[in-house]
């Protein structure tokens, strides 16, 4: 008896805390008024950001993503040479800021990648889905660690936190970010699934509370993928939980990013949200495969397929 009461006890203060954080931070964001204040936004501002100073940066903002079944070691190597071959071809443009991959290649981008500004993330704990053991997701981030990544992608798992059990969701965040200790940890909402602005809302604050070092929208595996309103709600709870602790947490859009100006409008929402502070490579990322390539025909004003 003592032992159940010692245990409900335990449960009920670990979910008092998560609340009790959640607390600090109002919570009502009605979706229409969401999707009003993201589209006067872009209407805006979008336009007075179309300049190639801003395009050059978004490109040194890129998490240049490979994410494929079929990806190989012989594959991953092509993709990290075309990196290295980058400042070559185009001495006047900073590089991307990282190269991502699956665990297992990180050693092979370890040991091929020459560029030192170049970060190698890895994303880990079973993604996309975060099905899997926490033993599972703590060892294969440390394995990826110790092959050489320096940058972790996590998954919350999503259904902890629509469940209701924040403490198990948090746990698994501060056990794999005591694991990555000084380097990044960016942790993925997959705004999709949470549906709702509120519940992005929670998860962003959650997250950071847990330790995230970036939030990120989504995996790029399920649909609907990052969005401009999911980004603003993240912004928001950004500048909510640094104006409370002091504490800068970066944001990486991911997933659906398809053209210019869809890196564009992310650029324009960090801006006016977060404010030029965010406005550099180590608080704002963005994930994709496809618009380095976008962003280069762009800047050049020729068709370029270099990645």
């Amino acid at each position: 008896m003592k032992q159940r009461y010692m245990e409900h006890y335990h449960e009920t203060e670990a979910t008092n805390k998560y609340n009790d954080a959640l607390a600090l931070y109002t919570t009502a964001l009605p979706d229409d008024e969401v999707k009003a204040k993201t589209a006067r936004i872009i209407e805006k501002f979008v336009d007075e950001n179309d300049t190639e100073a801003v395009k050059k940066f978004l490109f040194s903002c890129i998490d240049l993503t490979t994410l494929k079944t079929e990806d190989s070691e012989e594959s991953v190597l092509k993709f990290t040479e075309r990196v290295n071959d980058f400042e070559d071809q185009y001495p006047d443009l900073k590089n991307v800021a990282a190269i991502c991959v699956y665990p297992c290649f990180a050693k092979i981008v370890s040991q091929s990648l020459e560029v030192e500004e170049v970060d190698i993330a890895c994303v880990s704990g079973g993604f996309p889905s975060s099905q899997t053991f926490t033993e599972v997701k703590v060892a294969e981030t440390a394995l990826a660690l110790a092959d050489g990544a320096t940058e972790i992608d996590i998954v919350i798992s999503v259904g902890k936190f629509l469940s209701g059990d924040y403490e198990g969701m948090c746990d698994e965040i501060e056990e794999i970010k005591s694991v990555c200790g000084e380097h990044h940890l960016k942790v993925i909402l997959e705004t999709g699934a949470l549906k709702s602005a509120d519940n992005i809302w929670k998860a962003s604050i959650l997250a950071m509370y847990s330790g995230a070092d970036f939030i990120k929208t989504s995996t790029g595996k399920q649909e609907p993928a990052a969005t401009p309103e999911a980004a603003y709600v993240m912004c928001q709870a950004i500048k909510a939980y640094y104006e409370k602790t002091g504490r800068k947490v970066g944001f990486k859009p991911a997933g659906g990013i398809n053209s210019v100006n869809d890196a564009l409008v992310y650029y324009t929402i960090v801006k006016e949200v977060l404010g030029k502070e965010w406005l550099n490579n180590e608080l704002f990322r963005i994930g994709t495969s496809r618009l380095a390539n976008l962003l280069l025909s762009d800047i050049t004003g020729e068709d370029v397929k270099f990645f």
